[in-house]
């Protein structure tokens, strides 16, 4: 076993193990990547301030967000197909997340369904809603979400169309995958993964097949799932979710300040600045460089989180030193899920973690909770 230090370590295992159409739904993003990539360059731009002979003994990552008691700002960030990369993706990373004492976040296009994680961790996650035409269905999502005891919404607002992602495109990842010669060929010499596929029941929708009228099959998810993205979605549905809800709703995919006036006003609880990962609107900003005058705008008014880039503890010091109550990880933990299953997102929550707290002390800081600019070297930061 090789030794894992970072998150790149468990990225590269993961290349290794996952078949390469469900590896490159994950580290992809649209059309030019410009803006997957600027998420990550943007963050290595901005400098910390290392500060010398300061008592930093006792340390804290601890915080309570959302009306709760979190070990760190962090939450694992709503990914589709996470089932995919290794087998009961999502029951894995829900665990894992709750050992460390953070939320989990499903997604509504997961493999296992609210029912399964429910019942694998008997405690509260989260839960993120995609709106689709069906409005019953919607309803019953949420009525379901309830259920299963999860105690907020995430509601996203950056995909009523789908970004054009190219490598998705040439391999052939639809409803059911469109196997190739070549993409059946490379799935064959991933043995680790085949073992797992064919030891679980679970490789559809669990949120969506056998929920929905007429969708018993997976021709028939594909042609219902392409066909229920909503182009209509609108700030007055926005309100209907909320009062149907009842409970902490987030809303995901703020990149602009006029949004994120209207996402304040909106009654939410929290929004998450994010750019959905670079797999959407590619040349867009980074969320990173958005992130100061979005919370400058409302971040007296709503808790302000930030999503899209994080790949170190360091990225989340940055990110709270800016301004962010808390940040979504995506790609870092279903790396950690490719390579190794439940045991890699521990080890990857487990690096973030111990990245922060070294971060923390050698900048000469103790607490999280207590972090603004002035922990990081001026003029490397963007500025509202």
């Amino acid at each position: 076993m090789p030794i894992i230090t970072c998150i790149e370590d468990l990225r590269a295992m993961a290349q290794r193990r996952v078949p390469r159409m469900f590896y490159d739904y994950v580290d992809g993003g649209s059309w030019t990547e410009s803006t997957y990539q600027a998420n990550q360059a943007d963050f290595s731009a901005i400098k910390l301030r290392q500060r010398v002979a300061r008592n930093i003994e006792q340390r804290s990552l601890g915080a309570r967000r959302m009306g709760i008691d979190m070990a760190m700002p962090l939450a694992i960030a709503p990914t589709g197909l996470a089932g995919m990369i290794h087998a009961d993706g999502e029951i894995l990373a829900a665990r894992a997340a709750t050992a460390a004492g953070i939320r989990y976040t499903l997604s509504t296009v997961s493999i296992c369904s609210l029912e399964e994680i429910a019942q694998a961790i008997a405690a509260p996650f989260w839960f993120q809603l995609y709106v689709m035409r069906d409005r019953g269905f919607v309803a019953s999502l949420i009525d379901r979400a309830k259920a299963a005891g999860c105690d907020a919404l995430v509601l996203t607002l950056d995909l009523q169309l789908s970004g054009q992602r190219h490598k998705d495109l040439k391999n052939g990842l639809s409803i059911p995958p469109r196997l190739t010669p070549s993409s059946l060929l490379n799935i064959l010499g991933k043995p680790r993964w085949i073992k797992g596929m064919l030891s679980t029941r679970r490789h559809h929708f669990g949120n969506i097949m056998g929920h929905v009228k007429g969708v018993d099959d997976m021709r028939q998810l594909a042609d219902w799932t392409y066909q229920q993205f909503d182009p209509r979605l609108s700030w007055d549905d926005i309100q209907w979710i909320k009062e149907r809800w009842g409970g902490r709703l987030i809303l995901k995919g703020i990149l602009d300040v006029e949004d994120a006036r209207l996402a304040a006003d909106s009654g939410a609880d929290a929004l998450i600045v994010s750019n959905h990962g670079g797999r959407q609107l590619d040349g867009a900003p980074s969320s990173i460089s958005m992130l100061p005058a979005i919370v400058e705008a409302v971040g007296e008014r709503i808790e302000v989180w930030l999503d899209s880039g994080i790949r170190s503890g360091q990225d989340v010091i940055k990110s709270l030193a800016l301004g962010a109550q808390g940040v979504m990880l995506g790609r870092a933990h279903l790396y950690g899920l490719g390579a190794m299953g439940e045991a890699g997102v521990a080890k990857a929550l487990e690096i973030i973690a111990r990245e922060m707290d070294l971060t923390l002390a050698l900048c000469g800081h103790t607490d999280v909770q207590h972090l603004d600019h002035h922990i990081l070297l001026p003029g490397s930061y963007p500025l509202p």
